[in-house]
């Protein structure tokens, strides 16, 4: 088990990836991210794909300043509750996204879908 954090944040991680990496297609550039695991459950059979997928979303969200995170795309004027109150170690969105225990958010991930491969067991987010 794999501590993320609130789903508000979770959907912040999604909806900056759709917005920002995907021109507001969500799931077009990085289906198996975007499409099966946001909907709950990646089957471990497709964890080397998402690995690639997470791979890419990490190099775009280095490009991208911290001010260029969407916390909802439903509603784009949404701001996180901390608003641009940020440490001053985040210095893009590819290190914006920490676990509600510090860890970065995409090796997070990672690590879940290496363990998925190694056990055949399927990922899901609950």
């Amino acid at each position: 088990m794999y501590e993320i954090g609130t789903s508000s944040f979770l959907h912040c991680f999604f909806s900056t990836v759709a917005y920002r990496l995907e021109n507001d297609r969500w799931g077009s550039k990085f289906p198996k991210v975007m499409n099966e695991l946001y909907q709950g459950k990646l089957s471990w059979k497709n964890a080397f794909v998402a690995k690639r997928e997470l791979e890419q979303i990490r190099e775009g969200l280095d490009e991208l300043l911290p001010d260029k995170v969407i916390w909802d795309i439903g509603d784009l004027s949404e701001q996180p509750p901390w608003g641009n109150n940020i440490s001053n170690t985040i210095t893009s969105l590819g290190n914006y996204f920490v676990t509600s225990d510090g860890r970065d958010f995409i090796e997070v991930f990672n690590s879940a879908l290496d363990t998925a491969m190694e056990i055949k067991e399927d990922v899901l987010i609950q």
